[in-house]
């Protein structure tokens, strides 16, 4: 089925998002496990996995609408420590979180109600899960220190 172009562009800057999300959730989990800290290591590597099923999902849309997927992933920044690394993934949260409620409002402007639910059950995943739960983190670093914080996560 021939999907919009706009729509069918618009999914391929999106893909570049979910799987630079993927990948600084890869190297952030892992950076974690290094460090012993076992039950945020879990939390993140699940956050990859979601990631990644967000990601195949986008392709799957461009391949169902005729379209080529790009898969040149977006820029990654790599924490140093627990807090860097949990701010720079609630950063990249944030601006998937825009660019998915970008993407719905074209495809309400495009007529391809399929797509927008995609883009709404991304978006919702975005900001009920991942989103809060990292601005819970820094909230509970804030709260109890960063000592505490990092002896609660092994």
């Amino acid at each position: 089925m021939r999907g919009n172009p706009e729509v069918v562009d618009y999914l391929n800057m999106l893909i570049g998002g979910e799987l630079a999300a993927r990948d600084q959730y890869l190297i952030h989990s892992r950076m974690y496990e290094d460090w012993g800290l076992t039950k945020i290591f879990e939390r993140i590597d699940h956050e990859m996995q979601e990631e990644a099923s967000h990601a195949d999902s986008i392709i799957r849309r461009v391949l169902f609408l005729e379209g080529t997927p790009n898969m040149n992933r977006d820029d990654i920044v790599t924490g140093e420590d627990v807090v860097t690394c949990l701010k720079a993934d609630l950063a990249l949260e944030y601006h998937v979180r825009e660019k998915l409620a970008q993407g719905v409002k074209l495809c309400e402007e495009k007529g391809d109600y399929v797509t927008r639910d995609m883009l709404r059950q991304q978006m919702s995943d975005t900001e009920e899960d991942h989103t809060y739960w990292l601005e819970k983190q820094i909230r509970l670093i804030e709260l109890i220190g960063l000592q505490n914080y990092i002896q609660s996560q092994m």
